[in-house]
């Protein structure tokens, strides 16, 4: 081990003996190009109009990109500043693969043994589907609280009559549905905390609340929630997030109480008061549509 160190200690000194050598050798060349460079540089400066326009050109193209690239730094740092007070995490346009991608990541993440709550439309492709974003979360959280549309409601019909696509009926959005009714109840006979709450009008935001981070997209008239952005609000105890008041409208809406609880063991809809106190139940006729 001696011998291969010590001749690792002499291979390297003759390394550096040869590039100093090699450095010394091309020194004439390099200063002899760097003269030929210097005259002929200075023989363009000697006509002093063209070196003077030049100039000019070279330092107002120079200030108007630095200026410019001063200025959006200057609004980027300024919207940052802006979306951080709100309490804007993440933002995913319906086109960015990666967003999207990154989005389920997280969901999956942070909802296995957390409480839950959902409010959507039909529910079916958000997580009864297997590719759905929280089709693996409802299946292992602590605490599911979904709201869904009342499938013999007007608000469904009016969603499902507002989407401009031939492929959603109003049969199918129904449908749809009662197969999100069907998957949910099959989740509480495997004795997940699961409650659903049936609603009838017409949707306004897509909210899904994990942890401390709440999922949203609004339900645009005429388009499918699928295309809309996906923002992503996370908890902030410091006032001015949004956050809280997409928490506070989460707890509005599931303690009001014109929305029956859907009881997912015997197929009734329960009435509450705002204390919870029980008022009524009538069974859930799914074949029954308002006009």
């Amino acid at each position: 081990m001696g011998i291969i160190k010590n001749l690792g200690h002499i291979f390297f000194h003759v390394a550096i003996i040869v590039v100093s050598a090699a450095a010394a050798l091309s020194l004439p060349s390099l200063v002899r190009a760097a003269a030929e460079n210097v005259l002929v540089y200075w023989a363009f400066i000697e006509n002093g109009k063209i070196f003077l326009v030049s100039l000019e050109l070279a330092v107002a193209v120079t200030l108007i990109i630095l200026l410019n690239y001063l200025g959006r730094s200057w609004k980027d740092r300024k919207r940052s500043g802006m979306a951080k007070s709100a309490g804007l995490f993440f933002v995913s346009s319906a086109r960015n693969i990666v967003g999207r991608t990154r989005l389920k990541r997280m969901k999956r993440k942070q909802g296995p043994g957390r409480n839950v709550m959902v409010i959507g439309s039909t529910g079916f492709r958000t997580f009864v589907e297997p590719e759905g974003d929280l089709h693996h979360v409802v299946q292992h959280c602590r605490e599911a609280k979904i709201m869904l549309l009342d499938p013999r409601g007007e608000g469904a019909s009016a969603r499902a009559k507002s989407i401009q696509d031939p492929q959603i009926t109003q049969e199918g959005f129904r449908e749809q549905i009662l197969k999100s009714i069907e998957f949910l109840k099959g989740l509480k006979g495997l004795q997940k905390n699961i409650k659903l709450k049936l609603y009838r009008d017409t949707p306004l935001l897509k909210l899904a609340i994990l942890g401390d981070y709440a999922y949203v997209r609004h339900y645009h008239t005429g388009l499918d929630v699928q295309q809309m952005p996906e923002y992503v609000f996370r908890h902030d105890p410091k006032p001015g997030g949004l956050y809280s008041p997409l928490y506070q409208y989460f707890v509005e809406r599931w303690q009001d109480p014109g929305i029956p609880e859907y009881e997912l063991d015997t197929g009734e809809l329960v009435y509450r008061d705002k204390s919870g106190n029980e008022i009524r139940r009538e069974l859930f006729a799914e074949g029954a549509v308002e006009a």
